[in-house]
């Protein structure tokens, strides 16, 4: 089932459980945040609302920090983050609501880079990248390709994986101003499946139609590409959880959905997504 199928089908068992909730006099569990974690919220959603009658489900994207925003502001009772909360977000919500929230891995991630299927890139290291990202390097030729351009790709600032690469990759530095920044992984995914100078990063299961090199975490590293394995063992280098945070411990109807998704069924969409389960 393509994406566009999929949305319509998950927006008709919205509407059509929304009717039986509403007239039932529930409330929707809301979720919120992470474009990364998207279409696995709504891969989870979709099939909880099918298999649990009366169930209701609202899920929105925008970005692991409006996630995290509206959970401070109280307009999401889920947020879905492809990073950690931060400090500072943390102290929002203990000066609101007396707690920090409460942290739920519920998949796990190989942030992955992205470059034309048509580019020999044979590997490259997080150095490399880094370099690439803060405008030191700037053509393929000093990475063994081509002399031509290299046309780098961003997520928006909003993004968990933004930060995530931002601390992880760069250190903390800031990108470089010719990095186009584009409003989701799917736009960079379109935007190097056409481009045979560009790279990008985001999260694994958006991976088609492009290819993803080897990451080293340095020159003598032979890489790895992400896989379950080497994700599970710390062998690839952007190994990271994804989350659901709460704003306090889970009970009711949201503790029964995230119960059903740290479940064999739920971490099995996971997979079929193209995640890893967290167990």
């Amino acid at each position: 089932m393509n994406q566009c199928i999929r949305m319509a089908a998950l927006a008709a068992i919205v509407l059509a459980t929304s009717t039986t909730a509403v007239a039932a006099g529930k409330r929707a569990v809301t979720i919120k945040g992470s474009d990364t974690m998207v279409i696995l919220g709504q891969r989870w959603a979709e099939r909880y609302m099918t298999t649990h009658p009366g169930a209701l489900l609202q899920i929105t994207g925008g970005g692991s920090g409006t996630g995290i925003a509206a959970l401070i502001n109280g307009n999401t009772d889920i947020c879905q983050a492809s990073r950690p909360m931060k400090p500072d977000e943390k102290k929002k919500l203990r000066d609101r609501y007396q707690t920090t929230g409460v942290e739920i891995p519920v998949a796990r991630d190989g942030l992955s880079i992205y470059v034309h299927e048509a580019n020999p890139l044979a590997g490259i290291t997080v150095a490399q990248l880094k370099d690439i990202y803060t405008g030191k390097v700037t053509n393929w030729k000093d990475l063994g390709g081509k002399d031509e351009p290299i046309v780098v790709y961003s997520r928006e600032s909003s993004s968990g994986t933004y930060v995530y690469f931002k601390d992880n990759v760069l250190d903390g530095e800031d990108f470089a101003p010719q990095v186009q920044t584009l409003p989701g992984t799917a736009a960079i995914v379109n935007a190097i499946s056409k481009d045979p100078r560009g790279i990008g990063y985001g999260g694994v299961a958006y991976a088609k139609g492009i290819r993803i090199p080897p990451l080293k975490r340095d020159a003598a590293d032979p890489g790895v590409i992400p896989s379950e394995a080497t994700v599970r063992d710390g062998s690839y280098a952007l190994a990271r959880d994804l989350y659901f945070y709460t704003r306090k411990k889970p009970d009711g109807a949201i503790k029964a959905f995230i119960d059903w998704v740290l479940s064999p069924e739920g971490q099995q969409l996971v997979t079929e997504v193209g995640y890893f389960p967290v167990k």
